[in-house]
């Protein structure tokens, strides 16, 4: 244990309070924030992925944020290989690492340093999915993709239809789930000695801070950061569109729906997505539940006892 990089995660919902938490706790224990989002990686789009302002950083150093362009084809295995990097220099430098996100896959495949098997790839069947997929629509070749592995279907959009195609693929050339694969290619154990925490909160108020979370990106400018760095690359942005807020102010500038049914999908779509997150953290036995009112003492508490014990908490 003692040999191990200290880690601390934090997850949890959209619009939960991971960032301020993240950034109240690397106050406290000297620590540095590790974003763990599959796109607040990428540069321009700010508002639309809710990426912590500089004010709001409050002077802790922020990393794995603003790495890659929008038009980057940025894999899971490529954004845990960079993380772990950073994770091991934030460490060596003295401070304590501390993961923060809601990208559970992005997460999970962090801690535990999968180094991801690559099965190969099937072209007739991949030709063959996409044709389905361009018969029937994207939806129904999700549908397949929820039958055949349900774990993967939490973790992408039906409109991403490439890694559909490629969770499918996957199942039906080896036999085995995306996860499954996954979990064969870790070592026998995590290189951190890690505390993976999540933000608990009734529902209720957590679906009333995401509709105003909605409300203050469309005040803050998300349609114009739409229209300056979505619109004029939309071909070469197709990762960067999969992002929910993106999508449906691009529904709304090609005229598919109002102002208003655009705002009332954001937030439909928004909630759905925080409720995927939920069932994914609570589908991992090793998360630890913060109730919401309390979660920083909660949190500074279990720091003491699990991660610094024998090191100055202050």
């Amino acid at each position: 244990m003692t040999n191990k990089i200290p880690l601390v995660v934090i997850a949890g919902a959209t619009a939960s309070g991971k960032t301020s938490l993240g950034i109240e706790l690397a106050k406290a224990f000297h620590g540095e924030v590790i974003s763990c989002d599959s796109m607040q990686i990428y540069k321009n789009l700010d508002i639309g992925t809710a990426k912590p302002t500089h004010s709001e950083m409050q002077g802790i150093p922020h990393h794995m944020i603003d790495i890659a362009e929008p038009s980057e084809d940025f894999s899971v295995k490529k954004f845990c290989r960079l993380a772990g990097e950073k994770i091991k220099e934030v460490y060596t430098r003295g401070k304590l690492p501390i993961l923060v996100g809601g990208t559970g896959l992005y997460i999970d495949n962090t801690v535990l340093a999968t180094k991801f098997s690559a099965p190969k790839r099937d072209e007739k069947l991949s030709e063959e999915l996409l044709c389905y997929a361009k018969e029937n629509g994207n939806d129904a070749l999700f549908e397949i993709l929820k039958k055949e592995d349900p774990e993967a279907a939490l973790t992408l959009h039906p409109n991403d239809t490439k890694r559909v195609i490629r969770a499918i693929e996957t199942v039906r050339t080896t036999g085995k789930t995306r996860k499954a694969l996954d979990e064969e290619s870790r070592p026998s154990e995590s290189p951190y000695n890690y505390l993976y925490m999540a933000i608990d909160m009734d529902r209720a108020t957590l679906y009333s801070r995401i509709e105003k979370r909605v409300d203050i990106m469309l005040r803050d400018g998300l349609l114009e950061e739409v229209q300056k760095y979505i619109l004029p690359q939309m071909k070469e942005m197709s990762t960067a569109l999969m992002a929910i807020g993106y999508r449906e102010a691009v529904w709304y500038f090609k005229g598919l729906c109002t102002y208003g049914e655009m705002l009332s999908l954001l937030k439909r779509n928004t909630r759905r997505y925080a409720k995927r997150q939920l069932t994914w953290l609570r589908g991992n036995n090793e998360v630890i539940w913060l109730e919401s009112e309390n979660a920083f003492s909660l949190a500074r508490q279990l720091i003491k006892e699990r991660i610094l014990t024998n090191e100055d908490t202050n």
